[in-house]
C-alpha cells in the first residue's frame, strides 16, 4: 500500500481555520475573500491547508512547512495546482529562516497541528505504532538524522529510562528500560511492544501499555518539544500586529509548554517572575488566549481527537478580542 492510500481525517479543522482568518463561524460569503500571508507549520496531509485556501483570495498566500517527504510529496501536488502555495521541506522550527530567504518579513495567520497523522501510524513501515509491525524508526523526516533502533542499539539504561520518563511521563521507566536493552535487536515494532507490555506492571485500562513509551521515544528522536519551543519563540516576530496564532496540541508535554508560553507572553508576567525581588518589566506579545476543544460528534466520529486542544491568540497591539 503506497503512502498515499492511507486516510486522515483532520482535528478541529473548522475551528482553527476560523481561528486564524479571525472569525467566529465560517461561511460561504467568506469565500474567497481573505489577503495576506499564512503559514501552516505542519501540512500533514494537507486538510487545514485545503481548506483555508477556500477563505483566501487569489491574492494571498500559504506557506507550507513539513519534514515528513511524504507529506512533502502531497503539498508539491497541491502546490502545482495552486500557485498561492509554496512548500518548504523543514521543521517549523526553521520558520524565521525560511521567511527570511522568501523575503517575508510577517504573516497574517500561523497555524500548527502537533499531532502524529493517521498515515504515520497506519503505515507501519514508519515505526511508529506498536499495532503494526516494522523497524523501530519514528522519524518523521526520514531523509536525515538516526531511527529510534540504531538509538536503543547503543544508549544506556539510564539515558533511556530518563527519557521514557520525561517524555513518556512513564512511572515504571526503569523496569522497562533493562527490558527494551535486554533485546537482541530492534527490527520489529510488535516484539518491542511485546516487551514493554511484559515489563509493564501496571496497565491502565484502555491504554496499550506500551503507549507512553512509544510516545517517548518519538518525541527524543524528533527533537519535537525542542522545536515546538523554537517555534513558539519565532512566533512572536513572525505574526504581524493583529495576527493570529492557532496550535493543535494532543498530549499534556505540549499543551502544557503551548499554555505557559501564551499566558506569559499575554500577561507580561512569566510564572516564575513572583519569584524574583523585583520582577522585571515584560513586554505583552498576545492578548488573553483562549482554548478550544472537539465537540462530542467528532470524538465520536474520529476517537483520536478526543486529547486534542486548539489554542489560540492574537499579537497584541490591536482591539483584544477572541475572533
Amino acid at each position: 500500500m503506497s503512502s498515499f492510500e492511507f486516510t486522515h481525517q483532520t482535528v478541529l479543522l473548522n475551528e482553527t481555520v476560523a481561528m486564524i482568518l479571525g472569525v467566529k463561524v465560517l461561511s460561504k460569503t467568506q469565500k474567497g475573500v481573505f489577503d495576506g500571508v499564512y503559514v501552516d507549520a505542519t501540512f500533514g496531509r494537507g486538510g487545514h491547508s485545503r481548506l483555508l485556501l477556500e477563505y483566501l483570495s487569489k491574492d494571498a498566500r500559504l506557506i507550507v512547512f513539513d519534514k515528513d517527504i511524504q507529506a512533502i510529496q502531497v503539498a508539491n501536488e497541491l502546490a502545482r495546482t495552486d500557485k498561492r502555495v509554496t512548500v518548504i521541506h523543514d521543521s517549523f522550527a526553521s520558520l524565521n529562516e525560511q521567511l527570511h530567504q522568501l523575503n517575508i518579513a510577517e504573516v497574517d495567520g500561523l497555524m500548527a497541528d502537533l499531532g502524529v497523522s493517521s498515515p504515520q501510524l497506519d503505515d507501519g513501515s514508519r515505526g511508529f505504532s506498536f499495532m503494526r509491525d516494522g523497524r523501530v524508526d519514528m522519524r518523521m523526516d526520514t531523509t536525515r538524522g538516526e531511527p529510534v533502533s540504531a538509538w536503543l542499539s547503543y544508549v544506556d539504561v539510564d539515558t533511556l529510562a530518563d527519557v521514557l520518563y520525561e517524555y513518556g511521563e512513564e512511572r515504571h521507566s526503569r523496569k522497562i528500560a533493562r527490558a527494551i536493552k535486554a533485546m537482541e535487536n530492534y527490527d520489529s515494532t510488535l516484539a518491542l511492544a511485546e516487551v514493554i507490555k511484559q515489563a509493564h506492571p501496571a496497565w491502565q485500562k484502555g491504554k496499550h501499555p506500551a503507549t507512553q513509551s512509544f510516545q517517548a521515544m518519538r518525541i527524543f528522536i524528533n527533537n519535537e518539544l525542542g522545536d515546538v519551543d523554537d517555534f513558539l519563540n519565532q512566533s512572536l516576530t513572525a505574526l504581524k500586529v493583529g495576527g493570529r496564532l492557532a496550535v493543535i496540541s494532543f498530549h499534556s508535554l505540549e499543551d502544557r509548554r503551548i499554555k505557559r508560553f501564551l499566558n506569559n507572553h499575554s500577561r507580561g508576567r512569566w510564572e516564575d517572575d513572583d519569584k524574583l525581588p523585583i520582577p522585571p518589566q515584560r513586554a505583552k506579545y498576545f492578548c488573553k488566549p483562549w482554548r478550544v476543544a472537539p465537540s462530542d460528534a467528532e470524538v465520536d466520529a474520529n476517537p483520536r481527537a478526543r486529547s486534542a486542544w486548539l489554542r489560540g491568540a492574537v499579537r497584541t497591539d490591536v482591539a483584544c478580542r477572541h475572533f
